[in-house]
């Protein structure tokens, strides 16, 4: 992210405790304004509790401005007003409820008219499935609901928190593109392990350590930097990814 760009999200000194335990011991992070920005780390980085900080989640210190605006005091649900959508780890589709109905349970009362039309030019195969019902969906078509709920109420970034986890490669390569078109609306800040899909979506990075950050800036300087992706990421020259590491490129995309 280049100095004259103003993001849309800054994150500064974000420090959680929880049952006396320090989580996070001061993150520092942007979001841009447009386009992907990947929130990466090893396992136990501290990468799920920062984006629980940045929703209000859990209790914070710090400060959590979306377009300017300080947030660090609103509760979760304020949040959301301001407009920033969360698609969940496990997607949280209803498998038992059809496309239509889980898009319809994500309309926001006071949003104003739900923007079905970006969500159905974004992704027309939940147009098509509508009536299908959501378990009966691929990995990657659950991916598009729950982008496309977040896409419904006119909200101004999306979290997407590892939204590959488990799933097959070309499952994988699917959820790259439901993230590349929808990117093209709103930003996204891309929560993941997969450095496949951070080479090809993510333009800026953002990798914690121990609760701290440890790197900010181009993602593909990062990505060329064998030293720093082992120092920071655990990942070797020859692709060899130890415990705990992020994943390297063998995950489909």
């Amino acid at each position: 992210m280049n100095e004259s760009e103003t993001p849309l999200l800054t994150v500064r000194e974000l420090r959680v405790v929880i049952g006396g335990r320090h989580i996070l011991h001061g993150v520092d992070l942007d979001v841009a304004a447009a386009g992907v920005t990947a929130l990466l780390g090893r396992n136990g980085a501290g990468k799920t509790t920062t984006v629980r900080g940045i929703l209000g989640l859990v209790p914070r210190t710090g400060s959590v401005l979306l377009d300017g605006e300080q947030t660090i005091r609103l509760a979760t649900h304020t949040l959301v007003r301001r407009g920033i959508g969360y698609a969940p780890e496990d997607r949280g589709v209803f498998a038992g409820l059809t496309v239509a109905e889980n898009l319809r349970l994500a309309e926001r009362r006071g949003a104003g008219e739900p923007a079905y039309g970006l969500v159905h030019e974004l992704f027309p195969e939940l147009r098509q499935r509508a009536r299908q019902p959501a378990g009966t969906l691929s990995g990657g078509q659950q991916q598009m609901v729950a982008i496309g709920r977040t896409l419904l109420n006119g909200n101004r970034l999306i979290i997407a928190d590892e939204p590959t986890k488990g799933l097959a490669p070309k499952v994988v390569t699917e959820v790259a593109q439901v993230l590349e078109r929808a990117a093209q609306a709103v930003p996204v800040l891309l929560v993941e392990q997969n450095l496949a899909m951070v080479r090809r979506l993510a333009e800026h990075c953002v990798v914690l350590a121990d609760g701290r950050t440890s790197y900010r800036g181009p993602a593909a300087q990062l990505l060329a930097d064998a030293d720093a992706m082992r120092r920071l990421l655990g990942v070797g020259r020859h692709g060899a990814a130890p415990a705990g590491a992020v994943r390297t490129e063998e995950g489909g995309v």
